[in-house]
C-alpha cells in the first residue's frame, strides 16, 4: 500500500497508463461548506452542561476538530475534468471508475464523463441510501449519494456476481422460507448506515464512508491481487477495504490531516 501526499494533479501523471483495476474516489461535493468533525468526549458529572436521560447531567470535554473546504462555486468542472482524464488513462483495458458524488453534481459530472469515456462506458449508477440526521420541514430531506460506474471498455469488465453479499429481504413473508433464509442480492440502491459517530470504524475525518459500501465496490468490481486508486482518499477506507481484500491500494490526499489520519489507521498494512 502507498500513501501519498499532495496534489492529485500533480501525482497522477506518475502512475503509469493501463496499470488501475479500479477507482473508486469520492472528491470534494462542492456543497458550498466547510466540511467539519468535532471530536467530543462526555462524561458524567454533577455540574455537567448537558442533561441527558433522567436527568442525570454530563460533561463535555472538545478534543479536537478536523475541517476542509468544500467550496468551488461554477469552477467544480473545471477542477474536475483534468483529473478525470487521468484516471481514464490510468485504467487497465477491463479497469472501471466508481466515482462518488451526491445530488448537487452528479448530473454535470455525468454528461462530463459521458464525454470523456463515451455513453456506452457509462454501466450504472448505484444510490447509497443512509438515512440519516436532521429532517428538513420544507422540501424532502435529502439522504443519499450518487455513485457512478464507468469502464474502460463495456465488453470487457471486471464484475464477480459470486462475490456480492447476500441481504435480506424487506418483505420476507412475500418469499418462501428457504429464500428468506438466503436473503439476495442487491439492486443499484444500497442502503447503509453513515460511519457511527461513536463507533470503532470512526476516524474523526469528515465525511467517512462506510467501510461495508467500499468492501462491496471492491470485491465485485476487482481482483485479488489487482491495484487499486483513491486520488482524494481522505480517511482511506479505500484503502483498508483493498487490503483485507487483497488488493494493493495507491492512495493521494493534499490535506496532512487526511495523511496523518490514513497513517494511523492503515499503520498495519503500510
Amino acid at each position: 500500500m502507498t500513501v501519498r501526499e499532495g496534489d492529485n494533479l500533480a501525482l497522477l501523471p506518475s502512475v503509469r497508463d493501463g496499470s488501475i483495476a479500479l477507482v473508486y474516489t469520492d472528491p470534494p461535493f462542492n456543497t458550498g461548506r466547510v466540511q467539519k468533525r468535532v471530536q467530543l468526549r462526555t462524561t458524567g458529572a454533577s455540574d455537567g452542561d448537558r442533561r441527558g436521560f433522567g436527568g442525570r447531567r454530563f460533561r463535555t470535554e472538545r478534543l479536537g476538530s478536523q475541517q476542509f473546504d468544500d467550496s468551488f462555486g461554477d469552477d467544480y468542472l473545471a477542477f474536475l475534468r483534468p483529473r478525470l482524464e487521468h484516471l481514464r488513462r490510468v485504467l487497465t483495458d477491463d479497469g472501471a471508475l466508481l466515482l462518488h458524488l451526491d445530488p448537487r453534481e452528479v448530473h454535470y459530472v455525468k454528461v462530463e464523463l459521458d464525454r470523456l469515456f463515451g455513453r456506452a462506458c457509462f454501466m450504472g449508477e448505484i444510490i447509497w441510501a443512509y438515512d440519516y440526521g436532521a429532517r428538513s420541514r420544507r422540501r424532502w430531506p435529502a439522504k443519499h449519494d450518487n455513485i457512478l460506474w464507468y469502464v474502460r471498455d463495456p465488453k470487457r469488465y471486471c464484475f464477480d456476481y459470486d462475490a456480492i453479499d447476500r441481504i435480506p429481504y424487506m418483505a420476507p413473508g412475500l418469499v418462501g422460507p428457504e429464500k428468506a433464509a438466503r436473503g439476495k442480492t442487491p439492486t443499484d440502491v444500497w442502503w447503509q448506515t453513515i460511519v457511527s459517530p461513536t463507533g470503532r470504524e470512526k476516524t474523526g475525518y469528515p465525511t467517512q464512508k462506510p467501510l461495508a459500501i467500499v468492501r462491496r465496490i471492491v470485491r465485485v468490481h476487482s481482483r485479488v491481487g489487482d491495484t487499486l486508486l483513491d486520488p482524494f482518499a481522505g480517511s482511506g477506507t479505500l484503502g483498508e477495504a483493498a487490503a483485507r481484500d487483497g488488493r494493493h491500494a495507491l492512495l493521494f490526499d493534499a490535506s496532512p490531516t487526511a495523511i496523518a489520519v490514513m497513517r494511523r489507521r492503515l499503520a498495519t498494512w503500510i
